[in-house]
């Protein structure tokens, strides 16, 4: 099912709001939310599930000793979850980055960890080097900004990742 451009600023501003009120509640805690890479007005089908449950797994497994909470919710606008873990926020933006860049489904994968002011904490924070693009070595958010690659560019990328995952 396609999503209106409302729908989707519509999701971010109900996931932003769900993540203040989960900082509000837990201010000891770090909230790591997860969402899934899937470009384009289909944000649920099978191939977002298949990374949505690779990353959810993948994050349980690797947060498993500092696990604190999770809450999933899977939505027409795309699955989300939240956890909360005892990890400082540079911990655990540490390990969300481990599982990005070596999960073979991690590309797809958005692992944020939001700061007490309500903003994702970035890679460079940590002395990472911002996400490469899924088709050239340019940095994601300059492919993106200046559309140097099309939908379908991207999507037979993401198909093919998600293909190989699942053989």
């Amino acid at each position: 099912m396609e999503i209106t451009l409302d729908q989707l600023l519509a999701s971010r501003e109900n996931r932003h709001e769900k993540q203040m009120a989960l900082l509000s509640d837990h201010p000891s805690l770090t909230l790591v939310c997860l969402t899934v890479i899937m470009p384009g007005a289909v944000k649920r089908n099978s191939h977002s599930l298949i990374v949505a449950n690779a990353a959810l797994t993948a994050v349980l497994e690797c947060f498993r000793t500092t696990l604190v909470d999770v809450e999933v919710r899977d939505l027409a606008t795309g699955y989300e979850a939240y956890v909360l873990t005892s990890l400082s926020n540079n911990d655990a933006k540490r390990l969300a980055c481990k599982i990005e860049d070596e999960h073979p489904l991690g590309r797809l994968f958005d692992l944020d960890i939001i700061t007490a002011s309500g903003e994702p904490l970035a890679r460079t924070s940590i002395g990472l080097s911002p996400r490469k693009c899924l088709l050239c070595d340019n940095e994601a958010r300059f492919c993106m900004r200046n559309h140097s690659h099309t939908q379908a560019e991207i999507q037979q990328a993401i198909d093919m990742m998600i293909e190989q995952y699942v053989q």
